[in-house]
């Protein structure tokens, strides 16, 4: 490819790579406040315990030893916990990409 393309191609992608960090910017600054130590560790917290009752939920099959199989509600209540815990999960790993990303402006704590 030559140099030109090459440059053109660059300033392209440069120039939607900021058009996507301005509306990232714009829409999520719209609809979250300013990220402080007090606000996004309560959300970190409940993570932390939605992980728990995963691993809570989990260990438990561990008492009914290996001979019993889990039961049908038993794997719902399983997956609902994993599900849960996945989802918050997500979510805060999207909140940490938005703020490495500078598409959330971080307050003062």
């Amino acid at each position: 490819m030559p140099t030109s393309e090459l440059v053109k191609e660059r300033r392209f992608l440069m120039e939607i790579e900021q058009g996507i960090r301005d509306a990232n910017q714009k829409i999520i600054h719209q609809r979250i406040p300013p990220i402080t130590t007090e606000n996004l560790l309560p959300f970190a917290v409940s993570v932390a315990r939605l992980r728990a009752r995963y691993l809570e939920a989990a260990f438990k099959f561990t008492e009914k030893g290996c001979a019993d199989p889990l039961d049908e509600a038993e794997v719902r209540e399983l997956r609902l916990q994993r599900e849960m815990y996945e989802e918050s999960r997500n979510a805060f790993e999207a909140m940490r990409h938005a703020i490495e990303r500078g598409y959330v402006e971080i307050g003062e704590s």
